[in-house]
């Protein structure tokens, strides 16, 4: 046992491989105690704001410290003090877990440490992202006219796609006012993007969304020809395939048709929804997304894999590298224009080693692996709507296309909003604060509306059919109170 500093800590070398190998093995019993234990840790930690600041230095370490000192600070400090995403009643936002081979994935991805930012310094990182965009285009169900990449997040792979879709209908030589358009339903994610390439919120038009959370097409057709006739040049169209508040899925098809008849560029956000097409039989939910200029999806959501890894598509490659390629001296290699380097597609770079995660995974789950999970995760949805569906005193606020349900308690009697806000709002509070599980709001036609979602490998229906029982418990410990 190490108890005090090394000579890879006192030298001017690493850390050797024993004493790696010692800790690697040490710090795997700490992932696999973690994960082992996960059902018996609060999913939300009882701390409070600078509780966990207070207790770490205010300065960094002069000499070097014990390893086995270093490892109890972070058993004692951190893991105990995290919001656990990786446990089975986290119900909260969006599923964003880590498998296991997803995980073993990483740890290799951080020792190969490799910078997949060309081939040249990337050649095995590089073919093996191509190899894995393929494999997820294929199971997903679309056509080989789309390649792509991995980035870090959404938001950063629509930025990308922004960018590319002004770079090809902007006249740089020409000022004009551009114009995008998207629902208001949209993940932020589109507004910061439009802010960043030069359109800023004015050039974002948002377009209203129907009954069930969908944009309105008739209304995005409208908005188009008006804004033309005053004096905008429209470019892109961002729809949402699995909506941030709801979850709900914009209609692909009439999208896509519309853009490709206006000449627009159609963009996807599937970044949660897109997991749907792992199954065969839901992919008509998406019908039509094939349609898209580029289309982004995060496998680090319900794809069950670490963060961080979005999956870019697209349909014109040449957009993108037209749009950020550069090739500076210090970059020049003999296998340009041989192979791919992917630091001319985007904005970055270095870029991490993604792919490699994603292939483990693949390999270990399979297609039918991972289709068989995510039917899974709808059927207790779908489930636990019908609960929603069937109990006198709550309602469902919006349609229940993939694993979340939004849904209020709305007990017989009382319609005030305010009251039925502050009911609800008091529900979760005490949920949350409890513990035991963690779930997430959102505001639907200016209601307070509760969440709950499913998506986590180590969720069961058994979890599913407790959180109902916690949801009602705790509803008949409110009070109404009105104004």
């Amino acid at each position: 046992m190490t108890t005090k500093p090394t000579p890879g800590q006192t030298g001017i070398g690493d850390m050797d491989a024993g004493e790696f190998r010692e800790w690697a093995h040490r710090v795997a019993d700490l992932a696999a105690d973690y994960l082992e234990g996960l059902e018996q840790l609060p999913v939300v930690p009882n701390v409070k704001p600078g509780e966990i600041r207070a207790q770490l230095s205010d300065a960094p370490p002069v000499d070097p410290q014990p390893t086995e000192e270093i490892f109890a600070d972070y058993k004692r400090l951190i893991e105990p003090n995290i919001t656990h995403w990786q446990h089975p009643r986290f119900m909260a936002y969006f599923p964003s877990m880590a498998s296991g081979p997803g995980i073993l994935g990483e740890w290799l991805s951080a020792t190969l440490n490799s910078n997949v930012m060309m081939w040249r310094n990337a050649p095995a990182s590089t073919e093996l992202e191509e190899c894995v965009v393929a494999w997820l285009r294929q199971m997903l169900g679309l056509p080989g006219t789309f390649s792509g990449m991995f980035t870090d997040t959404a938001s950063i792979s629509t930025l990308l796609s922004l960018v590319a879709a002004r770079h090809k209908v902007l006249d740089l030589e020409t000022p004009t006012r551009l114009r995008l358009y998207a629902s208001d339903q949209a993940h932020m994610s589109i507004e910061k993007a439009a802010m960043v390439i030069g359109v800023g919120p004015d050039g974002v038009r948002p377009i209203p969304a129907d009954r069930n959370y969908r944009m309105d097409v008739d209304a995005l057709a409208r908005a188009i020809r008006e804004d033309r006739d005053a004096g905008w040049q429209p470019f892109c169209v961002a729809g949402t395939l699995g909506t941030t508040a709801s979850t709900s899925i914009d209609p692909a098809r009439a999208i896509g048709e519309l853009c490709r008849d206006e000449g627009l560029w159609c963009h996807f956000d599937a970044a949660y929804g897109g997991a749907l097409a792992l199954v065969p039989e839901y992919r008509d939910l998406l019908a039509g997304w094939e349609l898209a200029d580029s289309i982004v999806i995060n496998p680090h959501k319900w794809f069950f894999t670490p963060f961080d890894a979005s999956l870019l598509l697209f349909r014109d490659g040449d957009a993108f590298r037209n749009a950020f390629a550069l090739n500076p001296e210090y970059l020049k290699t003999a296998t340009d224009g041989q192979a791919t380097n992917f630091n001319e597609y985007g904005i970055q770079l270095g870029r991490r080693f993604r792919a490699l995660k994603l292939w483990i995974m693949i390999r270990y789950f399979g297609t039918e692996g991972f289709a068989r999970r995510i039917r899974a995760h709808v059927e207790w949805a779908r489930e636990f709507r019908d609960w929603i569906d069937a109990a006198q005193d709550w309602e469902r606020l919006a349609p229940t296309p993939a694993a979340t349900i939004c849904f209020r308690y709305h007990p017989s009697g009382i319609d005030d909003p305010g009251t039925l806000d502050r009911l609800n709002v008091d529900i979760l509070e005490r949920i949350n604060e409890e513990g035991r599980f963690y779930l997430s709001h959102a505001r639907l036609d200016d209601r307070h509306t509760l969440r709950l979602t499913i998506g986590n490998l180590r969720q069961t229906r058994a979890h599913v059919a407790e959180a109902w029982q916690v949801l009602q418990a705790t509803a008949a410990r409110v009070t109404p109170r009105e104004d």
